[in-house]
């Protein structure tokens, strides 16, 4: 089935008109015709079958069914060291396969990436576009919120209270991510501290413990910063029962 993301209101309406890149995208990219049936998903977990009323000069009308919600999911944000290159890029369209609810690039110590804010805002423009393009394949109804970049710590003091902050330490031996992730009730939220590149420092470490942090391994294996993301992201969806 053809997808497409629509942002929606609450109540929905029965009728939606498009225009710019999406009625773009629906006529020239994915080709559809009046009378064509496609899915239109809002991003905030519903669905909706759809059907193309009328193509117009720079519209195109939709009409929507009624909504299917998607089941409430385990809110998980990802806080990643901006590393070099698409490294970000890669972390952004595998981890909302892998459930991540939102995403926050943080500079940290050893960051080598310095985004200027009219880069930044650049930037997250272009990641929104891609976890919506990655909901849109992997048939997500909600789309995961990429926060603009800033410091490590200031995302960490952004969090709730509740949430159940895990931070990826290549010093930690003792205490495994599974071990942390199963201590907490069922549905808590949680957010995990991943290092750039070279890794965090130990004063960052230290100051994350400050909000209620908790180091933890993966295991023996040394995995590359937008590895280890997805593999803790992996375990976690697989402890909750969605994988494996």
């Amino acid at each position: 089935m053809v997808r497409l993301f629509v942002p929606l209101p609450e109540p929905a309406p029965t009728e939606v008109t498009l225009s710019g890149e999406r009625r773009h995208y629906l006529l020239h990219v994915l080709r559809l015709a009046e009378d064509s049936v496609l899915e239109v998903f809002d991003g905030a977990g519903r669905a909706f079958s759809a059907r193309v009323l009328a193509v117009e000069e720079d519209t195109v009308r939709l009409g929507l069914g009624e909504a299917r919600h998607a089941p409430p999911s385990r809110e998980v944000h990802i806080l990643q060291g901006l590393p070099k290159g698409d490294k970000l890029e890669w972390v952004l369209q595998k981890g909302t396969e892998l459930g991540a609810t939102a995403f926050h690039p943080v500079a940290a110590a050893r960051s080598v990436v310095k985004l200027e804010p009219k880069r930044a805002e650049e930037r997250t423009t272009r990641w929104t576009k891609i976890v919506e393009e990655a909901a849109r394949q992997c048939r997500r109804n909600d789309v995961p919120r990429v926060h603009p970049p800033r410091a490590l710590l200031e995302a960490a003091r952004s969090l709730s209270p509740d949430t159940l902050l895990l931070v990826l330490d290549e010093e930690e031996s003792a205490v495994p991510l599974s071990e942390a992730f199963r201590s907490r009730p069922a549905g808590t939220p949680v957010a995990l501290v991943v290092g750039p590149e070279g890794g965090l420092t130990r004063e960052e470490v230290s100051a994350l413990q400050t909000f209620g942090a908790r180091p933890v391994t993966l295991g023996r294996r040394i995995l590359r910063t937008e590895t280890a993301a997805l593999a803790a992201l992996t375990v976690m969806a697989h402890l909750d029962g969605e994988l494996g």
